[in-house]
């Protein structure tokens, strides 16, 4: 709380100043309104319906030709409501930051300090680089809660970029995690991204210490259930016709974590292509692969999962979009199907789901719910 404050503080301080230290200043403020209402076809049905509303602050400051200083704040304020039957079941709701960092930036550079969102990556659908967020890539919205970091960026001439970045104070766990990180010591890592012929190509790295006290709970001989984590990944993205990447990502675990496995490895290969039907069809297939690398004692653990997606522009608004998971390894299938309505400012999604009813594709998540079993969705989004 004390860091956020500061936060708070740095951005009321140079608001105040902004005449005097900038050459010139503005801000953008944007606002998104969100409401939906969801129903599984279970016996009794049960339902879903809820609110959400994120204001974004945008300041920003100018300092000679290639000189800028900008910030974001915003707030992520959400209710749902659930109900059996006709019958209330229980309500959720949270008010909590969303975005709040401040960057300074030149033609070549940037420095980003405070509570943001970094992402990258060559896949679309399940991403083993997905180390920092949990953005489903069904939802609408694309939301996802941000991490408490400092991150920089170089890019250079050709193309070339480099990413350096350490995270400090981050309790919740993030993408493919099973366990969240200690948070009061710093995680850190890089990246690099390359060009190479018809695409690029890029090479990451993050260190951690993960904090598996809630699995080691009954252990007393076990007096600081902290252990090492190390992941290193190689991606690349590529047009030769059709678009083509692949991602992969090796995690070395400490070796006195008995839970783990010294080793894990995630795979995915991908591939899109828009056909020249009417407006143009857009196909996208990929495939991910989870495996461990038992010790002795240890079981072996792996996922296969296949997905396919196709998105058809009816017009330059209305879009209709679809997507096919399927797991190799518990034989179920996934199936997800959206029709977008467009409007200026104002778009409605209808969507429907066909799926397991115990949900295992993605952890975490506010609305995980409502994409198990089968069941209807419509989302009313208007942003301003």
């Amino acid at each position: 709380m004390k860091g956020r404050k500061r936060y708070i503080l740095a951005f009321a301080i140079l608001s105040v100043f902004q005449s005097t230290i900038a050459q010139d200043a503005g801000f953008g403020f944007r606002n998104q309104f969100s409401a939906w209402s969801g129903f599984s076809f279970t016996k009794p049905v049960e339902s879903q319906s809820g609110i959400r509303y994120i204001p974004l602050l945008q300041p920003w400051w100018k300092f000679g030709k290639s000189s800028k200083l900008d910030a974001e704040i915003s707030v992520n304020s959400y209710g749902n409501l659930l109900f059996t039957g006709f019958n209330y079941d229980s309500a959720d709701y949270d008010f909590k930051p969303y975005r709040l960092w401040l960057r300074y930036s030149t033609n070549r550079f940037e420095i980003r300090a405070g509570l943001q969102k970094i992402n990258f990556g060559s896949a679309n659908i399940l991403r083993p680089l997905m180390w920092f967020d949990k953005m489903d890539f069904r939802d609408p919205l694309q939301l996802t809660d941000g991490v408490y970091a400092l991150l920089g960026r170089y890019y250079f001439a050709n193309n070339t970029n480099i990413w350096l970045w350490t995270l400090y104070g981050n309790d919740k766990t993030k993408g493919w995690e099973l366990s969240p990180s200690v948070a009061d010591i710093p995680e850190y890592g890089g990246r690099i991204q390359l060009p190479f012929p018809r695409g690029e190509i890029g090479f990451s790295y993050h260190h951690r210490v993960a904090d598996f006290t809630g699995f080691y709970t009954g252990l007393p001989s076990l007096s600081e259930p902290h252990f090492d984590e190390d992941m290193m990944a190689f991606d690349g993205k590529w047009d030769i016709g059709i678009g083509l990447w692949v991602e992969y990502v090796r995690k070395l675990n400490d070796k006195d974590n008995q839970l783990m496995s010294r080793w894990e490895s995630y795979y995915n290969i991908g591939f899109d292509y828009t056909f020249s039907l009417g407006s143009g069809l857009n196909f996208n297939f990929e495939f991910f692969r989870y495996e461990n690398h038992p010790g002795t004692g240890q079981e072996k653990a792996e996922r296969n999962i296949s997905t396919a997606a196709l998105s058809y522009p009816i017009s330059l608004s209305h879009n209709i979009s679809g997507m096919v998971y399927y797991n190799w390894d518990t034989k179920e299938w996934y199936r997800f199907l959206n029709m977008q309505l467009k409007y200026d400012y104002l778009s409605l999604h209808i969507m429907t789901y066909w799926n397991p009813d115990n949900f295992s594709l993605y952890s975490g998540g506010e609305n995980r719910s409502l994409f198990t079993g089968k069941g209807l969705q419509l989302m009313l989004v208007i942003d301003i």
